[in-house]
């Protein structure tokens, strides 16, 4: 698809690689049904498609770039560009057309018919509705002649470039047919004219009608042609006439006589050869001599020269005839050696090309040749595509060239042979498609303004290495494999090209060190999406990027692999921590505001108090179990309690627990008769696993109550730890408690206690905590049941005993 960039037209259209839908060479009869709709881009050429129905292009409204060639069409339906209101680019040549179709679309501005099979170039009515229609391209192998009326409806449309012929001879050409076309800038004419040299004058004399300022000729006389008569005499009293290009034409030295002789005397400023064959018909080669007349030819191009003969041409021109000229290229020809009259004897000469040639070191700087002077006023010199290759011995040569600034060395075997000495004036400097790698910076001057190092193997550049170019403002590094571009610069770059290297991200600081940055291009690279391309997204100037959006897509994460950057969506919620905590924080708070409603709205405290003593009990059970291994215990728990509450105790706690299947002491039912009170009280004590205080306001008011607390805490700090067991039956006020229960106070603090609740769905929550609290004991512990039988029937062993 990277080709399909250099297609004309292209750049108007297409904003995303994902909206270009290429069909080429799929072997379709027709169009299918399920393209896209947002396509702007279609390529359906090389297929098998005879003809384009309206059904097939019904959805795709958003349609910019069609291109239909090479698919032997030979009907288009008459509606069916009628859903394709965005259409500017239209290409259906290369097909078999038998006429010119009837097509009105108002945004169209460049329609190629070129290569069909009509037979007439006689536009249809329609074509005075393209007003926005800037290049049209017309030929047909059966259209033999161009009549008056063909072009008329272009009359009032404001065409820049008409391209006609398909490259056979005419018959015949109606004098005024091209004069018509008043606002015409260029022609390129692709037509034969040998043998009918008339019908070519009147043709010319149409365009400066016109005002033409640009013409292009193709194939303009086939290689059997003889061509004797001045053809282009007319040029002479063309004024508008600036640029002049012969292309894929034959030229013998004779007729480049007369060619030049008119163009000499003409108003041209400008004549190219493209893909010329030039042949010596004449035994003395080329001539030219001089011609007293002002010239106002400043540039000529040959551009890919073939010779028909096995030898150097002969050329014999006087140097004063190109002594005007300020631009001069010769590409394309096998030049391998500087004809050494050219150094000196182009005084005007500003830039000269000699790209796509044989040059070497030597070659160019001939060592035979001798001069008093090297291209005087040369400013611009481009050596681009040879075979140079020590840059330490170009970089000496150049201070030969006193105004030379621009110096071109890509595409050349070019490497890094020593120290090198730079003029002072030359600011810049190419070696893009050259391997030098990361050193390169070293062999360069700080006088450079302009440096170009594409594709030169460079991997890393540092901020020590452009920190050494203080002119620097365009600098390219496309097509390496750098992966960072350094922060905090601080340069006076205005142009800078980083595209197609190995970089992810660019950071926020690396434009903070390029101020002056206007443009800068980056596509091509993988970028992974996510919170460091957030910035990217949203605050580059986007006016900067000279390939956004085409050029830029994500890499990675693998979920957005090939999603455009500029459909890549994300918030600045999710990547700006400060956004972060200003959305979370009040989140949180309401969270924790509903949460600590509820809370309290639902007893949440109550119930987090007794999850607390279930885990307290769980955590300390192994702990006590280990220390109790070894002691058995008659009951789970003794009962402490006033005499005024037995009613609760009765009726709740004793029923609940021994209904549990829990053994419990109870003074009223377990004390034994006839002992004292407090020695029952501590037995009590010491036998229970547990002792139970029942705590209320006749419980601090009532003596006994006190004994039983007091010989329970120092059991516990004696004996078992964490023994003592306090349920609040209910609230008691701190300024209730006698001085005899400050301890109580203490305990409370220390100690984990159960409240007695009033709601029913919190009471089964108090029964189970407590129940699992008693039964931490292991049923060996409490040997209450053992011990009674035991006690039973100890009278009757003693019986029989005194019997024997």
């Amino acid at each position: 698809m990277a080709a399909k960039v250099y297609d004309e037209g292209f750049e108007l259209c297409v904003s995303s690689r994902h909206r270009m839908k290429d069909l080429s060479h799929q072997n379709l009869t027709d169009v299918p049904l399920n393209i896209p709709n947002n396509t702007e881009y279609l390529d359906i050429s090389y297929n098998s498609i005879q003809r384009l129905n309206e059904s097939s292009f019904s959805r795709l409204i958003q349609l910019c770039f069609l291109k239909v060639t090479h698919c032997g069409l030979q009907e288009i339906s008459t509606r069916v560009f009628n859903n394709m209101p965005a259409l500017k680019v239209l290409n259906i040549s290369h097909n078999e057309l038998s006429i010119i179709p009837d097509i009105s679309l108002t945004k169209l501005k460049i329609f190629d018919l070129a290569s069909n099979l009509y037979k007439s170039y006689q536009l249809p009515v329609s074509f005075q509705n393209l007003q926005n229609l800037d290049v049209l391209s017309l030929g047909s192998k059966t259209a033999l002649s161009v009549n008056f009326n063909d072009f008329d409806p272009l009359m009032n449309i404001s065409l820049q470039h008409l391209s006609l012929g398909a490259g056979i001879h005419w018959q015949k050409y109606d004098s005024g047919a091209l004069g018509k076309i008043e606002s015409l800038q260029k022609l390129s004419l692709f037509a034969s004219f040998c043998g009918c040299f008339r019908m070519f004058e009147n043709l010319l004399w149409d365009l400066n009608v016109t005002r033409t300022t640009a013409l292009r000729f193709i194939s303009i006389f086939p290689d059997d042609c003889n061509v004797k008569e001045d053809l282009f005499k007319n040029l002479r009293t063309m004024p508008y006439i600036k640029n002049l290009t012969i292309e894929n034409t034959w030229i013998n030295s004779s007729f480049m006589e007369k060619f030049l002789k008119n163009v000499w005397i003409s108003s041209l400023h400008d004549l190219s050869f493209v893909n010329i064959t030039y042949n010596e018909d004449t035994p003395e080669g080329f001539q030219f001599r001089t011609i007293n007349h002002t010239i106002n030819l400043h540039s000529i191009t040959f551009d890919s020269v073939k010779h028909f003969q096995y030898r150097y041409p002969t050329i014999n021109m006087s140097v004063e005839a190109i002594s005007d000229l300020t631009y001069l290229k010769f590409s394309g020809t096998g030049m391998n050696i500087l004809p050494c009259q050219l150094i000196s004897a182009l005084p005007s000469l500003e830039t000269l090309d000699l790209s796509d040639n044989l040059l070497t070191d030597s070659g160019f700087w001939w060592y035979t040749c001798s001069y008093t002077s090297v291209f005087p006023k040369l400013k611009r010199l481009s050596l681009s595509k040879n075979r140079f290759q020590r840059l330490s011995f170009i970089s000496e040569k150049t201070h030969q060239m006193k105004t030379l600034e621009s110096l071109d060395l890509s595409f050349n075997s070019i490497y890094l042979d020593g120290p090198c000495s730079w003029p002072s004036q030359l600011i810049e400097l190419s070696l893009g498609n050259n391997n030098l790698g990361n050193s390169v910076f070293k062999y360069l001057s700080s006088n450079f303004e302009r440096i170009d190092l594409s594709k030169t193997g460079i991997t890393a550049i540092t901020q020590e290495d452009l920190s050494r170019f203080p002119r620097l403002t365009h600098l390219q590094l496309s097509s390496n494999s750098i992966k960072v571009i350094p922060e905090f610069l601080n340069l006076a770059l205005n142009s800078l090209y980083v595209d197609q290297n190995a970089i992810t991200s660019l950071s926020r600081e690396v434009l903070k060190g390029l101020p002056r940055l206007h443009t800068l291009k980056a596509g091509n690279n993988p970028f992974v999406c996510s919170c460091d391309s957030y910035w990217f997204l949203t605050a580059l100037n986007k006016s900067l990027l000279q390939d956004w959006p085409l050029d830029y897509t994500c890499s990675t994460p693998p979920s957005v692999a090939g999603v455009p950057l500029s459909e890549y969506k994300t918030s600045e919620v999710s990547c700006e921590m400060w956004l972060q905590v200003a959305v979370v924080l009040p989140v949180l708070i309401a969270i924790s505001a509903a949460i600590g409603l509820l809370f309290y709205k639902y007893d949440g405290a109550w119930y987090t108090k007794m999850l607390w003593v279930w885990i307290r009990m769980k955590k300390r059970g192994k702990k006590r179990s280990n220390l109790l291994q070894n002691v058995s215990f008659s009951y789970h728990a003794f009962i402490s309690y006033s005499h005024q509450d037995s009613g609760w105790v009765d009726s709740q706690l004793v029923s609940s627990l021994e209904g549990a299947g829990l053994s419990l002491c109870v003074h009223e039912r377990d004390f034994v008769p006839g002992d004292w009170i407090i020695d029952n009280i501590i037995n009590c004590v010491e036998s229970s696993y547990k002792t139970l205080f029942v705590l209320s306001k006749h419980f601090v008011q009532s003596e006994w109550c006190n004994y039983e607390l007091f010989f329970a805490q120092h059991r516990a700090i004696s004996v078992q730890q964490d023994s003592l067991v306090f349920i609040l039956l209910e609230p008691i006020p701190t300024d209730s408690l006698p001085k005899k229960f400050l301890r109580l106070r203490t305990l409370l603090r220390q100690q984990t206690y159960l409240e007695w609740p009033k709601d029913e769905r919190k009471q089964q929550v108090f029964w189970a905590s407590l129940k699992s609290m008693l039964h931490m004991a292991d049923k060996s512990m409490v040997l209450k049941d053992v011990a009674m039988a035991i006690s039973d029937t100890a009278p009757l062993l003693t019986d029989q005993v005194s019997q024997f």
